[in-house]
């Protein structure tokens, strides 16, 4: 019975865990390029404007998300940023022009972790 019980407990808690880690939110995004091309990002990669990578203020570097916008695109933390009003999330200009995030600039996503 013992046994039972937490092998159903562990089941719940592994669901929870698997539930929250694959669940979606949505962030303002915008996107950086050309000035920063070139530049060292915060973990210490040059940045590649036309890698898939994202910055965030507070996500652990290598943290890898699902964008989606008009299409989806998945994309690796290697900066800090943006820091420009209350944007949460700053994509590289490759995986913004992959989901249509180019011309409005800025603008809410779907953000899932993968």
């Amino acid at each position: 019975m013992f046994i039972k019980s937490l092998s159903a407990i562990g089941a719940a808690v592994l669901l929870s865990v698997s539930t929250s880690a694959s669940a979606t939110n949505s962030m303002l995004s915008s996107w950086y390029g050309g000035y920063f091309h070139g530049r060292t990002t915060a973990n210490g990669e040059t940045y590649n404007l036309y890698g898939l990578t994202a910055a965030h203020k507070t996500l652990p570097f290598g943290t890898k998300l699902r964008v989606c916008y008009q299409g989806c695109v998945d994309v690796r933390i290697n900066d800090r940023g943006p820091y420009i009003g209350a944007r949460e999330l700053d994509l590289s200009f490759q995986a913004a022009s992959a989901i249509g995030l180019i011309k409005p600039g800025v603008d809410y996503v779907s953000v899932s972790y993968i």
